[in-house]
């Protein structure tokens, strides 16, 4: 029931927290920070899923977890990076811009490097991928309930107001229990892979955060747009990673723990990492 239902559900319910308060307009302020939103995207699209694949290959990991870390590669930040974006001080309006505009483009992207994933590190024993049908589902999943969202902000502001504070809090609640469903539920398994996958999401967390910091560095961005920046690579959204796993399910139901569990450790590991970072770069922070 948690696997066919409560984990769409759960993203359905995050990516529409996403949506409140964001306007059309919102994305025209791209405009005002375009070498920033240029890094962060290209960071996000491209060099997020080499580092991935080269963490995937580098630690002596089963296929199947390694095609995990390439799904959670391929889940931009979401809610997630918008919060720890506002918490360190950084650009929430570029954070926003640059979460919605990937998670549209990777309903395309993430389906065709899934596959190729499968392919390379599972070889024959991959499932077959309906790259179409798995699109349409995280469509489905990620930008409806976006668009809803905004349509509600535009034509209901006041019940915006209201609900915001509300789905902000369920959307923790939600990943915690997602989180927690996953590690108990698989426990052994858990036991036994932790010592390797534990470093292996530790360094990919720790890697994406420095090119965050470095690309930014090198565009001369202002030290809020370097946070962002650095957040926005450096930080995936577990929650996506697990439900594609599940939408996996179907093709391959022995292989679903695996898929699914690097984005379920990340979610305790991401923070061991993400708030030092968020401390520092408060305390950095130029008067």
């Amino acid at each position: 029931m948690l696997v066919e239902i409560g984990l769409p559900l759960s993203l359905a319910i995050i990516m529409f927290s996403l949506g409140l308060g964001l306007e059309l307009d919102d994305f025209a302020k791209i405009g005002k920070f375009p070498k920033a939103f240029f890094i962060g995207f290209s960071n996000q699209l491209l060099v997020v899923p080499l580092v991935g694949f080269i963490i995937a290959s580098s630690f002596n990991l089963s296929p199947s977890l390694s095609v995990g870390i390439m799904i959670l590669a391929l889940c931009p930040g979401g809610v997630t990076t918008n919060v720890l974006a506002k918490l360190a001080n950084g650009n929430v309006a570029l954070s926003i811009s640059l979460t919605s505009v990937i998670s549209l483009i990777s309903t395309v992207t993430a389906p065709i490097i899934i596959a190729l994933s499968l392919g390379y590190f599972q070889g024959a024993n991959a499932p077959i991928v309906n790259l179409t049908k798995l699109g349409f589902s995280i469509f489905i999943l990620t930008i409806v309930p976006v668009v809803l969202a905004m349509l509600v902000t535009r034509f209901l502001p006041k019940v915006t107001q209201k609900i915001s504070k509300f789905f902000e809090v369920i959307t923790v609640l939600l990943f915690v229990i997602i989180i927690g469903f996953i590690l108990i539920d698989n426990w052994q398994l858990f036991i036994k892979i932790f010592p390797v996958l534990g470093p292996a999401l530790i360094a990919l967390n720790v890697a994406l955060i420095i090119i965050g910091l470095l690309t930014s560095k090198i565009g001369n961005l202002s030290y809020q747009d370097r946070t962002t920046v650095a957040i926005e690579s450096g930080v995936q959204n577990g929650t996506m990673g697990i439900t594609i796993a599940a939408l996996l399910l179907s093709t391959s139901a022995d292989g679903f723990n695996n898929y699914a569990m690097p984005s379920a450790i990340y979610g305790i590991t991401m923070y061991l990492i993400t708030v030092p970072f968020i401390i520092w770069r408060r305390v950095a922070e130029p008067s």
